[in-house]
């Protein structure tokens, strides 16, 4: 069976990117943000994610790139409770 797309799960590999690349932004300076392009990524990533699934990517993302950081406290950060992590 021929995959989708170039990986085969490039959907996946596309959001978890583009939810990274948010985060990232969003650590630099205020006057450094890139606040257009930010926007423009958020509608990119609700546009490749399940309804409702955009915060549980942006924590997952958070975590990724603090890994020493307080995960709960990064889910409840994006509204994320127990168990819809």
């Amino acid at each position: 069976m021929p995959r989708k797309g170039i990986t085969g799960h490039d959907e996946w590999v596309i959001t978890e990117a583009l939810a990274t690349a948010l985060i990232a932004l969003e650590q630099l300076p205020s006057k450094h943000q890139p606040a257009t392009h930010m926007d423009e990524i958020k509608k990119l990533l609700a546009a490749g994610c399940q309804t409702g699934t955009v915060n549980l990517h942006l924590a997952q993302a958070k975590c990724r790139l603090f890994p020493a950081a307080d995960r709960e406290a990064i889910y409840r950060e994006y509204g994320l409770e127990d168990g819809q992590a």
